[in-house]
């Protein structure tokens, strides 16, 4: 008789001639064939979207360096308009200090020449009084009247 070993070597070739006969070995290379197919479309759906990652990635980082250089532009028309308002600002003050400085020396000169017309005219005043005083001394009767209403006038009109 047959020893041990050997029925389980023949029943070993027959369970894998079954198998053959109803074409598992197939239906297992067609499962892998499958699955190689499926891992395969993965592999390429992912090495595809790890390029539109990648390319957006990449457009956002122009996207950021392009707002990163707008910025720095406005930030450098900010300060060139503000560097522009402070000149302005600065000439109109200036305008402004020497129109008020105008204006001040055009108000002491005036209240100089009304002093000195002020002046002039109480002096006047005082020298039409003292004249008027030393000739009504001097002079009397209807002759020194004539001469002092005259000599008042003429000082009047000479002093005014």
């Amino acid at each position: 008789m047959l020893e041990a070993e050997a029925w389980v070597a023949i029943a070993t070739i027959l369970f894998l001639g079954i198998l053959v006969y109803m074409g598992v070995h197939k239906q297992l290379l067609d499962a892998l064939d499958g699955r190689r197919h499926r891992i395969q479309a993965e592999l390429d759906e992912a090495q595809r979207l790890r390029e539109e990652a990648q390319q957006l990635v990449a457009e956002y980082r122009r996207k950021r360096d392009a707002a990163e250089g707008e910025a720095q532009e406005m930030i450098a028309s900010a300060r060139a308009e503000a560097e522009r308002y402070a000149a302005e600002s600065k000439i109109k003050m200036d305008e402004f200090v020497a129109r008020r400085t105008q204006m001040a020396q055009t108000k002491i000169a005036q209240a100089e020449s009304q002093a000195l017309a002020d002046v002039r005219a109480a002096a006047a005043d005082a020298a039409v009084a003292a004249a008027a005083d030393i000739l009504t001394q001097t002079t009397r009767g209807k002759v020194a009247d004539d001469l002092l209403a005259q000599g008042i006038r003429d000082v009047q009109s000479k002093l005014n």
